[in-house]
């Protein structure tokens, strides 16, 4: 199982990465983009379907096409958490290295949005939200519940699918 999972969580922590990558060049691209939320957890949901194959392959090969809710769960959970951490790691040294201005832009983005009654309130929440950004910590539980929760969710389901008992 460790074989399967690491291989599986590094390819999808590379393709996380790519991802998250593409995703910041396209906001900075164009500014005025909407959506991109919606798409940026849509495409984390695709990305985590590489879960799915990973539980597959270790279901298939190592144990005879035969896994347990619980086992199928488990790999796929370790699979979506090697991925998490690539991801985690990648935005750690991309966000002070690259783009170090990202919430600033994030800011302005969201509060355009924001209607005129909401501005104060809302521009304080954004300016304490930077303030606990600079936090390694928080940046870092932050950073993994954008994606870890998307990935334990797609496993669970992909254990479900997979989920196979031996016949009697």
């Amino acid at each position: 199982m460790k074989k399967n999972v690491l291989i599986f969580g590094l390819v999808l922590g590379i393709v996380l990465c790519a991802n998250m990558i593409y995703t910041i060049k396209l906001m900075e691209n164009n500014p005025d983009f909407e959506g991109d939320e919606v798409i940026g957890y849509a495409s984390m949901v695709v990305v985590f379907s590489l879960t799915f194959f990973g539980i597959r392959n270790y279901r298939d090969k190592q144990l005879n096409g035969i896994i347990s809710l619980g086992n199928a769960f488990k790999t796929g959970a370790l699979i979506a958490l090697i991925g998490s951490t690539m991801y985690v790691g990648v935005w750690l040294f991309y966000y002070h290295l690259f783009v170090p201005d990202f919430l600033d832009k994030y800011t302005a983005h969201v509060l355009k949005n924001v209607p005129a009654a909401d501005l104060p309130a809302k521009t304080k929440e954004m300016a304490d939200f930077k303030e606990l950004y600079k936090n390694p910590l928080f940046m870092i539980l932050i950073t993994y519940s954008e994606v870890l929760p998307v990935g334990l969710v797609v496993a669970f389901v992909s254990s479900l699918i997979l989920k196979r008992k031996k016949k009697s």
